[in-house]
């Protein structure tokens, strides 16, 4: 039977080790190659053409999520698995809306990985199961209309948002994902618009409200 061929695309080499231990001992699956930024992970999937690619979102350069977003632009039947820390609802659905084809917690019972890609690789999504029940009790519920909003958000304008909370500065933010200053600001000047905000305090208030970056 042939085999699964998969690239992990996380920018912990001590992660990415524990992945490949964990799919080594299923003998339907081969990890052919390993990446730990997402420019990387483009020019594998190039390169390599695996079946799948099981990758996190959180890493440097153009990260994750823009990572998806160009792979399945170039290839539609692109297939794509996000294990990340993340269990925010708004980091799946971008996840998805960059055209992910499924989502789990680095968190999660080590067979759903295997689980997870054998049934994206039959054509099917892959959402863990109660991955986000919860989010929202307890008295730091995030406003409805933030949730919403932030869905609206492009893969690059939620990266960028996420940047802008964490207390980087627009210069930072065009180095780190190799963007001018002005593109940069652009991007923060569209953000606030469409959360209502004018400052960057405002935004990571949502943020950590949102739960989507911690104290």
């Amino acid at each position: 039977m042939k085999k699964i061929k998969v690239i992990l695309v996380d920018d912990h080499a001590v992660v990415r080790a524990g992945f490949r231990m964990l799919l080594a001992t299923n003998d339907q699956v081969e990890v052919i190659a390993e990446a730990e930024r997402g420019e990387e992970a483009m020019q594998l999937y190039k390169a390599k053409q695996p079946d799948i690619m099981v990758m996190d979102i959180s890493m440097p350069g153009i990260g994750g999520l823009e990572a998806i977003r160009r792979i399945c632009a170039r290839d539609s039947d692109a297939k794509i698995l996000v294990f990340s820390v993340h269990n925010e609802q708004v980091f799946i659905n971008q996840a998805i809306k960059a055209g992910a084809k499924g989502f789990i917690s680095k968190n999660s019972a080590a067979d759903m990985l295997i689980d997870a890609i054998q049934h994206i690789i039959k054509g099917g999504t892959y959402i863990e199961e109660g991955l986000t029940h919860g989010m929202s009790e307890g008295n730091n519920a995030p406003p409805v209309d933030h949730q919403t909003i932030m869905d609206t958000l492009s893969n690059r304008e939620f990266d960028i948002f996420l940047l802008l909370a964490k207390g980087k500065t627009a210069h930072k933010i065009s180095e780190e994902l190799c963007l001018s200053y002005k593109t940069i600001a652009n991007y923060s000047t569209q953000i606030k618009k469409k959360l209502n905000v004018e400052t960057v305090a405002e935004l990571t208030h949502i943020a950590l409200l949102s739960g989507v970056v911690n104290h």
